[in-house]
């Protein structure tokens, strides 16, 4: 688990749209609830950034906004007022119910010592 705090935030086509909504700031080594009752898709995307700017991010790009959001659609994210952030891809399954992703630190760059 992360050792600082994350804010992350989630995305999910509803059936007919792209949804993308955030921000949920997580305490160090807590857990919680991003999606209330069962999974209605079998793919979810998330985005996280931690509070020294450690990020776990994909290639599904996604709108999101600097303070709390709920935005339909995933294109002209710019056009719109938003900002354009990848989310990675989780693959509940077809019939998983729920699902947890642990969000754990980023390994630490190598240390190169020259001649």
């Amino acid at each position: 688990m992360s050792t600082n705090r994350v804010s992350v935030a989630i995305a999910y086509t509803n059936g007919t749209s792209w949804v993308s909504e955030g921000w949920w700031n997580i305490k160090a080594g807590a857990c919680d609830n991003l999606v209330r009752g069962p999974l209605a898709a079998e793919f979810y995307y998330v985005y996280a950034m931690d509070e020294r700017g450690a990020e776990w991010k994909g290639k599904a790009f996604m709108c999101t906004a600097d303070h709390e959001f709920r935005i339909t659609g995933r294109q002209d994210c710019f056009v719109r007022g938003f900002d354009r952030t990848g989310f990675f891809e989780i693959d509940t399954g077809r019939e998983a119910r729920n699902w947890t992703v642990q969000l754990t630190d980023p390994a630490p760059a190598p240390v190169h010592s020259g001649p």
